[in-house]
């Protein structure tokens, strides 16, 4: 299989950024780490070793990037304001520097995105908000509104609020999107959603079906038994549904 190391100095992080490459050709998949995970968590987890077949076919070429969840929602040392802008840079590098890169190295037409638990919310907000750069949404065990209480998760933002966050949380914005453009651009992407029916976001998971459902928003949502928030339930999620 080949594997592609790369790190380069980023001028809208302000600071080098790591990723892997897994693959040669095929739909090209933007892969988000958890809360805790680097670029290689995927490849430790197993999940690259589960779709080991699909990638040495030339059908899937994955890119692992960093999430820098310490430097955005869970970095308690910067106002909830300057963790939402954190993420709100991160999702400019991943637009002006990682797809570029991709393009270069991959023509396929097919770029999907996938993540596990807070990497399914990021996933999910980059892909909603812009809709027509990809074709697949994967998302495993997330949560889709952090300013929500469940369980041992609180509110990342602690009670602050403003547009920036309004705007990247899909539970937030989805029920007052009305531009025809997006809904249509929404309505040609593959969603496929997994949460365990005992998993503490399954609520969060419910009410985002419904609302992709009341806006014409075709979407699989796949319950899994118990608690599926972990890596051995995302390695066989994978092989399944990417």
């Amino acid at each position: 299989m080949n594997r592609e190391y790369h790190r380069w100095y980023s001028p809208r992080l302000h600071r080098d950024m790591e990723l892997l490459v897994f693959g040669h050709a095929g739909s090209k998949v933007l892969m988000f780490p958890t809360r805790d995970g680097r670029f290689w968590e995927y490849e430790q987890l197993g999940v690259v070793a589960s779709l080991t077949d699909k990638i040495e076919a030339g059908h899937l070429q994955l890119y692992c990037i960093e999430g820098l969840a310490n430097e955005s929602f869970y970095d308690g040392h910067r106002h909830p304001a300057a963790r939402i802008r954190r993420h709100a840079a991160l999702e400019d590098y991943i637009l002006h520097e990682v797809l570029p890169l991709m393009a270069q190295k991959n023509p396929h037409g097919c770029t999907i995105v996938q993540g596990c638990s807070l990497g399914a919310f990021q996933a999910a907000s980059l892909v909603f908000r812009h809709p027509h750069l990809f074709r697949k949404l994967v998302a495993f065990s997330g949560r889709y509104d952090l300013t929500m209480q469940v369980e041992c998760f609180g509110d990342l933002f602690q009670g602050y609020y403003d547009e920036e966050i309004y705007f990247h949380t899909p539970l937030h914005f989805l029920p007052n999107l009305n531009s025809d453009w997006r809904l249509d651009r929404l309505r040609e992407i593959d969603i496929v959603l997994t949460i365990g029916d005992a998993d503490p976001f399954l609520d969060n998971n419910i009410y985002l079906t419904r609302l992709l459902a009341e806006r014409g928003v075709r979407h699989q949502l796949h319950r899994w038994n118990g608690r599926a928030h972990r890596g051995s339930a995302w390695r066989k999620m994978a092989a399944l549904y990417i």
